[in-house]
């Protein structure tokens, strides 16, 4: 139980109705999980609004109602006649809600150093890399990511790249509670603009890129960039940013940023640069900050991943040498140009989570650079439905520019037509690439036969689902993982 006026602390509240000495069992914002004695919060989402659902909430036994506008009809006693319901007017639910989460919680992520990671490209493996990178340590650490949740060796299955406020505090908690001093999370844009990290401070923060993503949710740009960029603005004067010289936004981001700010590059000299000495299919050869440093990661886009986590350790205050000691062992994320090799046929698999036209650009420049003259590159790709369609075009154009033949295929279509979506990245294809274009809407057959077309020496990506196990399909999620399906066919 949580005295009212305690969780309400540093809160605005515009009006009050009711009695706020009580005492709260839990914070909510879906009235159907509130039972007696519940505080609920009604907000308005992209596309349901709470206040619809502040009766409900109030049947089910809540007896503290946040909201921006009150209801017309005010009931003071609820559905149970238990005691009375207090109604609280605050300017915007959604931040009300990180700040009631923060206090309900006692401010866990002030009791961990906790560093974020924003970018279109890059989130995952920089988070995950840090977390390993600790756990190597021997430290005590926390990750939130795309791909799972982890408090030091418990896994806890991930449904957002960042979790809504209750969810975050809560694990923010059990961390704490664990004993872990560092905990490394992603923030995504979406996370960023609904205020789900209202309230959270960060030791530090992260920079990787920005790219064409996510314009379906921020409708332009710019828009989507100034949700980004709020992470640096909100920081205090004690953390640190580490962000990406080489990137054209690097400098915007950190333009009001009120944090000790410096710049890692592969291009120019700064705080941190890096010189890749050789990049091959067995890893990268850097010249890391003077220092000659082997990788098992590959790419370009991996050193400055790579490069990322080494200022942030530094910045956290640990050894140069024991961290660059420990990040000579470290593993890409899972499906982060994850790769299978098949000796008897020569064949080289790699299944990578490149969903954006960048994020794939990099990926097949990243493949041409170590491939042979004569290795053919066949690349499997889809666009998720559902999501931005902007980009559908601009991700064929692009893969067919660096690829042998392309197999055009579904994502996860999601309420969308997949033969639709294809169509749509059809579009892009120029017309002299059509002849080495194929488009096969199932997936699993389109990795058959990419499988089947390869010839000795060849290289098959198969990108945009990367670590995903599943496949949505009109709301279904059926098994499916392109790692397990790409081993399979090889064979």
């Amino acid at each position: 139980m949580h005295n009212l006026e305690n969780i309400l602390a540093g809160i605005l509240i515009s009006e009050s109705i009711g009695n706020s000495d009580k005492q709260i069992n839990r914070i909510a914002f879906d009235s159907r999980v509130i039972e007696s004695g519940d505080l609920f919060v009604a907000i308005k989402g992209a596309e349901v609004d709470g206040h619809h659902f502040i009766s409900k909430a109030i049947k089910n036994g809540a007896s503290v109602v946040v909201c921006e506008n009150l209801p017309e009809e005010i009931n003071l006693t609820s559905e149970q006649g238990e005691s009375e319901v207090t109604y609280l007017k605050v300017k915007d639910s959604a931040k009300a809600l990180g700040q009631l989460a923060g206090n309900f919680y006692n401010h866990p992520s002030k009791k961990l150093k906790l560093v974020g990671i924003t970018g279109t490209n890059g989130k995952t493996t920089v988070a995950t890399l840090l977390f390993n990178l600790y756990k190597n340590m021997g430290q005590k650490v926390g990750l939130l990511s795309t791909i799972e949740n982890r408090i030091n060796n418990k896994v806890i299955a991930a449904t957002h790249t960042t979790p809504d406020a209750l969810k975050l505090n809560q694990l923010l908690g059990e961390m704490v509670e664990e004993g872990c001093d560092f905990a490394f999370m992603e923030v995504s844009s979406h996370a960023i603009d609904q205020k789900r990290i209202e309230g959270i401070e960060f030791a530090g923060a992260i920079f990787t890129n920005l790219t064409h993503d996510h314009l379906d949710y921020h409708k332009d740009f710019k828009s989507y960039l100034n949700a980004k960029k709020q992470l640096f603005d909100n920081l205090n004067k004690n953390a640190f940013v580490i962000t990406n010289k080489d990137d054209k936004n690097g400098g915007v981001m950190v333009q009001n940023s009120k944090a000790n700010i410096f710049y890692y590059s592969l291009q120019t000299l700064t705080d941190y640069k890096a010189k890749i000495l050789d990049n091959n299919i067995t890893g990268l050869h850097l010249e890391l900050d003077g220092v000659e440093f082997f990788s098992r990661l590959i790419g370009e886009f991996n050193a400055y991943n790579l490069l990322a986590v080494y200022a942030a350790a530094l910045k956290l205050g640990t050894d140069k040498m024991e961290v660059l000691t420990h990040m000579s062992s470290l593993h890409t994320a899972e499906g982060r140009f994850d790769y299978v090799i098949n000796r008897a046929r020569n064949l080289i698999g790699i299944v990578d989570y490149a969903h954006t036209p960048d994020a794939l650009e990099k990926v097949l420049t990243t493949i041409l650079k170590f491939r042979q003259p004569t290795t053919r590159l066949i690349t499997v790709v889809g666009c998720g439905g559902d999501r931005d369609k902007m980009k559908r075009p601009i991700m064929a154009r692009k893969a067919t520019a660096y690829s042998t033949t392309v197999i055009l295929t579904s994502d996860n279509p999601r309420t969308e037509n997949a033969e639709t979506i294809i169509e749509e990245m059809e579009i892009g294809v120029p017309i002299e690439d059509k002849g080495k274009t194929i488009s096969i809407t199932n997936r699993r057959e389109a990795i058959k036969t990419a499988c089947r077309l390869a010839q000795d020496g060849d290289i098959i990506l198969v990108a945009g689902k990367g670590h995903e196990k599943y496949q949505d399909i009109n709301g279904v999620k059926t098994p499916f993982d392109d790692k397990e399906e790409l081993k399979r066919q090889l064979q």
